[in-house]
């Protein structure tokens, strides 16, 4: 498969992450990825030739006309800080392959060496009993228990069992067949919310993520998106307390009305 990978040209910093991205529950961690990217104006460096593990099963139609078949994108991005000299390797899937995904996260790592990355981040939704009024906290994983003492400084909660799906999860336990440094950063998600992009939860992993990289990021935009989100929030909140009480209490007159007939 390593003829998928197309890189367009090959930094060589002084020291290198990766945060890798694919879309997931609230898109927590696609809704990251794309953050980070826009405001460092990271620059396309490559990707990966998505016809090697997609299969498309439909077509868009414009004004009545059949357009091509479109693969899902996943491409690399790269920004380099100028005071530091320290790189970040961005890489960003807009889907998740129904099969070969152990194939594709192996071709990311290939590349990830090759561009020297000393430690790959991923980032996933934390499904959980919050409110979505309540901040959303960050949970934290690692590849080695040395790594957990710096999520333990940033006040990442640390659950100690717990599975974590999808490519978001699996290219850390691939990272780690490779002796690759890894950390996944979860962000809360209230239960009844799982189906609604979820900014609040991203900006949690990007207030942690960034700290622990050491990059200044303007947040304002994320923050404003996050509290523009809590509406449709409350709606769900609301729908689901209503679901909640049609299915599990009994209304009084018909309870009197079951007495009567004894």
């Amino acid at each position: 498969m390593k003829n998928a990978i197309k890189l367009y040209s090959h930094p060589r910093p002084k020291s290198c992450v990766m945060f890798a991205s694919w879309p997931g529950i609230g898109d927590v961690s696609l809704m990251a990825a794309k953050y980070l990217k826009e405001k460092l104006k990271a620059v396309e460096i490559g990707e990966i030739e998505a016809v090697n593990f997609f299969e498309p099963v439909g077509v868009t139609v414009e004004d009545n006309v059949v357009e091509s078949p479109r693969f899902p994108e996943s491409k690399f991005y790269y920004w380099q800080d100028r005071k530091t000299k320290k790189g970040l390797v961005l890489f960003i899937g807009e889907e998740q392959p129904s099969s070969k995904g152990y194939e594709l996260v192996n071709c990311i790592l290939d590349v990830a060496q090759k561009l020297r990355v000393g430690r790959v981040y991923s980032c996933a939704a934390a499904v959980t009993r919050i409110h979505h009024s309540e901040e959303a906290k960050v949970w934290g994983v690692a590849t080695k228990r040395e790594l957990i003492s710096e999520l333990s400084k940033q006040n990442v909660i640390l659950r100690g069992d717990l599975r974590i799906a999808g490519l978001n999860g699996l290219i850390l336990g691939i990272a780690k067949e490779r002796d690759i440094d890894g950390i996944c950063l979860l962000g809360e998600v209230p239960v009844y919310a799982t189906q609604v992009a979820n900014p609040k939860a991203s900006l949690a992993v990007v207030k942690v993520l960034t700290r622990m990289l050491g990059i200044d990021l303007d947040l304002t935009e994320l923050s404003n998106l996050a509290k523009q989100t809590s509406k449709e929030m409350e709606r769900l909140a609301k729908q689901a307390t209503a679901e909640f009480i049609d299915r599990f209490t009994e209304p009084i007159w018909e309870r009197e009305e079951e007495d009567e007939e004894e």
